[in-house]
């Protein structure tokens, strides 16, 4: 057998290994009490913080190297962790922490004619396994957020976050022994090669989801592999509206945060619609606070003859999540055209109208077809901890089991109870 073979097979027994380990892991979880799972995520907390020098160090390492691969601006924001962010994280599993278990909430009951009590009841989905780039913190707010809903999880991160999120899971497993759990709830392939994540999607014996969260090609590649149920986090190609009934303040606020408060997150604001009967009134002061930032400004041949830094817009920019400082700016000739060109274009993200005219705004909310849809609000906002879940291990587009920021509540599933006094059918 040839050396690579041999890694091959080596590779595949881990991965059987750690699926086995997190599917018993997750049948003690599932009967953990709410004051075990707290208790583990408060230490986990209290470890975070404890273990910033080496988390940063770790981080330090790997933005070296995504330095020297030359990884775009916006996959190094991702990547990089600061004192700050760290403490984000820490705060993010606190807010976790304080929430109500989600596990065994009752979501109905009746009582049926005759006699028999049915109820539908939360429980845990078993084993999550989630496939992420970049982004080490969602190895905190994934991690968290399974353990809180009772769910092991296999955490497989981008290769080159790899030391960033060892020294995050390290932290994790902190709080596990504290609250005298198995650290196999939480675990990750052993090595950075990608043939780890093919064998996590076919695991259907021991995986019984796969949350991806990342750019459209492994949203793609996990789609098309996976032999497990997929809860799926496309693409962030996120619209804001400025409507003929726009409050010209309002418009500016919210059109420039949308796009420029950070550039590489999937809430980001890619396209910007206007009413041409506004634009001449509405644009030009926000073009020129969007070119002071450095955003690149691609528009129609309306926008371009407000502001000579706007270059055309090719076709595909429509459809393009940028995730770096660059703006598609468009005429609409209204409401129609404007939410038939966000339902045409969109991925399902999130979508915003900038209005004072109610009417239009309940429109607006109504029929544009995404997971999260806004009124005078920035597309920033469309984040978990916004939401009040102290965060969120992605913003699912599609329209199966969740939708919009999945939480702790959203990584259950459920069970009927039945209950009778000897009933037997007829």
């Amino acid at each position: 057998m040839s050396a690579e073979a041999a890694l091959k097979d080596t590779l595949e027994a881990d991965m059987l290994a750690i699926g086995a380990a997190a599917r018993e892991a997750a049948a003690v979880l599932a009967t953990a009490s709410a004051d075990t799972k707290r208790t583990a995520l408060c230490a986990a907390a209290v470890a975070l913080r404890a273990n910033l020098p080496s988390i940063l160090a770790a981080n330090r390492q790997d933005m070296a190297a995504a330095r020297d691969r030359n990884l775009t601006p916006a996959l190094l924001d991702r990547l990089e962790l600061t004192e700050a962010r760290v403490e984000a994280m820490a705060a993010g599993v606190e807010e976790i922490a304080a929430q109500a278990d989600p596990v065994g909430r009752v979501l109905s009951s009746e009582k049926r004619p005759n006699g028999l009590t049915i109820e539908r009841v939360a429980v845990p989905l078993g084993v999550v396994g989630i496939v992420y780039e970049s982004r080490p913190n969602v190895t905190a707010d994934a991690g968290a957020l399974c353990l809180k809903a009772g769910n092991a999880a296999i955490l497989r991160g981008g290769s080159e976050s790899f030391h960033s999120s060892g020294a995050i899971l390290e932290s994790l497993h902190a709080g596990l022994r504290a609250a005298g759990l198995p650290e196999a709830c939480l675990q990750r392939p052993p090595s950075r090669d990608r043939a780890a994540v093919g064998h996590l999607l076919r695991m259907h014996d021991s995986v019984d989801v796969i949350v991806p969260r990342g750019g459209r090609g492994l949203i793609e590649r996990v789609m098309r592999e996976a032999t497990v149920p997929v809860l799926a986090h496309l693409d962030g190609n996120c619209h804001t509206y400025l409507h003929a009934a726009a409050d010209p303040a309002k418009a500016q606020a919210i059109a420039v945060n949308a796009k420029m408060r950070r550039t590489g997150i999937c809430g980001a604001t890619e396209t910007l619609l206007v009413d041409g009967s506004v634009a001449d009134r509405l644009l030009p002061p926000i073009l020129e606070a969007l070119a002071e930032q450095g955003c690149e400004l691609r528009g129609d041949a309306a926008v371009q003859v407000l502001d000579g830094r706007v270059v055309p817009a090719s076709a595909t920019d429509w459809d393009t999540e940028f995730l770096a400082p660059i703006l598609a700016i468009k005429t609409v000739e209204g409401l129609e055209t404007a939410i038939d060109h966000i339902n045409r274009h969109g991925s399902h993200h999130t979508d915003a109208i900038v209005t004072e005219d109610l009417e239009a705004a309940e429109a607006f909310l109504s029929r544009i077809d995404s997971a999260i849809v806004m009124h005078n609000a920035s597309t920033q906002y469309a984040d978990g901890g916004e939401f009040g879940m102290g965060a969120e291990i992605g913003i699912s587009t599609g329209r199966l089991h969740a939708r919009g920021p999945v939480g702790a509540a959203e990584l259950t599933t459920y069970k009927y109870r039945v209950r009778g006094q000897g009933q037997v059918r007829p």
